[in-house]
């Protein structure tokens, strides 16, 4: 007998509910993992369904990590994702508690800013965009950006990345500047976000520093963490253990992957 699925909750904007303002919306930009469709950079050195699978490994660390966050009652774990119509590629992969929101408009900056608006529209009192990319982030720095966020006045939290972009973005308002004018997908990412926050005097916290999975150099780096023990030479904290992607690596080398 097939297992039975687990469908997750569509949260509509247009539904506000009063209890989700004392919480932090912990939402992961996502695509549905349909191999061809993520993480192709990685393909090479892994093959398009490697990639795919590795890729819903991602996703399953990522939301395991937050979803400590949930029990406390101040965060909701939340799939932000894209394309419409391939919510059912999410069954089984989250914690029970999990929902998703689809993503609207084109641009990434535009993707970014709409996902926060519907969010505070959801009744939210804050929201992070956490990219899909970093299964490893350390979950204090999760823990502080919640905690930041919970603190008096309007501020912005940003976990900067290593390739020049970040991994977070806590808002406590939907502010249009971070997302505006920003050369996306580029090494000076996280530096204009910085300026465009400055420009507008919105106070700043900066998580530490960590690093995206987007090719074989930073899967090299994954690979060293999450086999061999050994940390990104900029990291000053530990990182997640990340199970089901270090599972994944290990059967690779057991396979004789060239990842070793």
């Amino acid at each position: 007998m097939p297992a039975a699925t687990m469908p997750y909750p569509i949260l509509n904007p247009a539904n506000p509910i009063a209890a989700r303002a004392t919480q932090c919306a912990l939402a992961v930009m996502a695509k549905a993992p349909r191999s061809g469709k993520v993480k192709t950079r990685l393909a090479p050195p892994l093959t398009l369904d490697q990639a795919a699978a590795i890729n819903i490994c991602f996703l399953q660390d990522t939301a395991e990590n937050i979803a400590v966050l949930t029990t406390s009652g101040k965060a909701a774990g939340i799939i932000s994702y894209t394309p419409i119509g391939d919510e059912a590629l999410f069954d089984n992969l989250l914690p029970a508690d999990f929902a998703l929101i689809p993503q609207r408009c084109d641009g990434f900056g535009e993707r970014l800013l709409a996902t926060a608006q519907d969010l505070f529209a959801c009744g939210y009192g804050s929201v992070c965009l956490i990219d899909s990319d970093s299964p490893t982030v350390p979950a204090a720095a999760f823990e502080q950006a919640v905690a930041e966020l919970e603190r008096p006045g309007d501020r912005v939290v940003l976990g900067p990345a290593h390739d020049g972009g970040y991994y977070l973005i806590g808002l406590k308002r939907a502010h249009t500047e971070p997302f505006t004018n920003i050369t996306w997908s580029t090494t000076s990412v996280f530096a204009e976000t910085i300026a465009a926050l400055k420009s507008v005097k919105i106070e700043t916290t900066v998580l530490p520093l960590w690093y995206d999975v987007d090719d074989a150099a930073t899967l090299d780096i994954l690979t060293a963490e999450l086999l061999h023990g050994t940390p990104p030479t900029f990291a000053t904290i530990p990182g997640y253990p990340a199970e089901h992607t270090r599972n994944f690596l290990r059967i690779l080398n057991e396979q004789g992957s060239d990842r070793r």
